[in-house]
């Protein structure tokens, strides 16, 4: 992300330090990371310590400080999706991508992760990329959904 575009979105809500969360989200959603220049510049443009600006990317777990795979995946292993089969689930991705869960592919494809409930348990077991939930989802499944994502 060049810092032309970090402007832009400081500028966007006025340079404001009550903003900065919402900068922060709007930096991670474009760029899928924040990385430590753009940190530095929201935190000279808002006049916020850069200290502040780090405690609150690494308090969220929505920031991340390395980078991330275009594609994020989430693979629920709360217990309704556990009893159906999650593990063989996250098993098949893993075999799939190559990575384990909180590791992000050599070519920025995908980044997976694991997280306790997506809030569909009649669903399980769930995988979500990029917000779109698959359901019922078996293991023979995985690889075609996920060819689907460049």
């Amino acid at each position: 992300m060049d810092n032309g575009r970090i402007e832009q979105i400081i500028d966007k809500h006025e340079g404001a330090a009550s903003s900065l969360i919402q900068i922060l989200l709007e930096i991670q959603s474009e760029n899928h990371w924040l990385p430590k220049e753009a940190l530095t510049r929201v935190s000279e443009r808002l006049g916020v310590p850069l200290t502040r600006v780090l405690h609150i990317a690494t308090f969220y777990k929505a920031f991340s400080l390395v980078p991330k795979g275009r594609h994020a995946v989430h693979i629920c292993t709360g217990t309704a999706c556990h009893v159906r089969g999650a593990q063989r689930i996250l098993d098949a991705v893993q075999d799939t991508a190559g990575i384990k869960p909180g590791e992000t592919d050599l070519d920025m494809r995908f980044s997976l992760e694991t997280v306790n409930c997506l809030g569909c348990c009649a669903l399980g077991p769930v995988m979500e990329i990029n917000g779109k939930t698959y359901g019922k989802i078996s293991p023979a499944e995985t690889a075609a959904v996920l060819q689907k994502y460049e």
